[in-house]
Formats: structure tokens, sequence, C-alpha cells
């Protein structure tokens, strides 16, 4: 529903409703908040989304985002140069970075092509990593993804692994789905 003679508050309002997860009354309600009830906070958000959309871009060597030609992660000598863990977008970086319980480089596989796979090599050459993990969404599709990179690139003599999958802390068992149950019993740890 477009509201009549209002051009530029519907424009806003679809611009908003463009985004991820935002929804018509939402974005309406987001547009009436920065046209009639904070103006200054759209300028500022205005302000941010240019410069976010001129300085943040893909890292060269791994694809997190970053402001310069390589990331902060790949530039850091303190982290681990053993460990390379491959992720499905940037998101999943500042994900598991937030979660600060990794300390290796990372790897943005968005997608399966020949010339990421190279970038790849020679990332893991250059660092002279050791082992590759996968951290993607479990499904058909991820577990083929990993059996081609670990056919492509096994002549490099790498640990492969992934992430571990099951029940997340403090569900009840009647609330995860079966293939999430099956996972955690299959791959289930010992107490000592």
């Amino acid at each position: 529903m477009a509201y009549k003679g209002l051009e530029k508050f519907n424009e806003l309002v679809e611009s908003f409703a463009n985004l991820p997860t935002i929804g018509k009354k939402t974005a309406i309600r987001l547009a009436l908040y920065i046209c009639m009830q904070n103006p200054l906070e759209g300028m500022k958000l205005s302000h941010n989304i240019e410069n976010a959309l001129r300085f943040i871009k893909s890292c060269k060597q791994c694809g997190a985002l970053s402001e310069n030609e390589l990331c902060e992660i790949c530039t850091d000598s303190q982290r681990d140069e053993s460990l390379i863990c491959l992720v499905e977008n940037a998101k999943d970086i500042l994900i598991l970075e937030e979660s600060g319980g990794y300390n290796g480089f990372y790897f943005v596989l968005n997608e399966l092509s020949e010339e990421k796979l190279n970038k790849l090599k020679v990332m893991i050459e250059k660092l002279k990593s050791e082992e590759l993990i996968f951290a993607f969404t479990h499904s058909v599709h991820s577990d083929a993804t990993i059996f081609f990179i670990e056919e492509n690139l096994k002549h490099l003599e790498l640990k492969f692994s992934k992430i571990a999958q099951g029940i997340p802390s403090g569900v009840n068992l009647e609330n995860v789905d079966f293939i999430s149950l099956h996972r955690a019993m299959n791959f289930r740890t010992k107490i000592n």
C-alpha cells in the first residue's frame, strides 16, 4: 500500500522493506521514526551507510569484511597459521570471532569455482597450514562441497575436520530436530 502524495516516504519504506528480515510494518515504523521522531538519527544512518558502501570490501586473501586490502585477521601475526576455517559467508566470521573460541585464519567459500579453490591453495601454502576446518551449515550440498574440496586438496596432506553439530546448550530434547539429535548421538564425546 502506497501513501498518496508521499512519494519519498513510500520510497523509504520500500527501501527498508527490501532488506532481509524486515517486513512492511517494521519498514513503516522505521521510516516514521527517521522522518518524524529522530531525523538526526536518519542523517547519521545515511552517513554510516554511505561510508560502509565506500570503504568496506572483501579481504583479498580470505574474503572477510575489510577496510583495507587485507583484513585485520589476515594481518594478525598472533593467529595460528596452522588452522584455516572455511565458512560460507563473511557473516560467519563475525559470529565465530565473537564467540572467542577460535584463533586461526578463515576463508570465505561463498562459491565453488576454480578461482576460489586456487585462492585457497595459495593461502594454505603461504601460511603452511596443517588443518582445514569446515564450518558449514549441515546439508547434502555442504557435504558434497566438503568431499570435493578434500579430493582437490588431498595432495597437500592436510588434516580435514568439521565443526561439531548436535544439541544446543539449554535446549530440551523434545525441541531438537531429528537430524541434530542423530548427529549428536553419532558424534558424542566421552566424559573423563
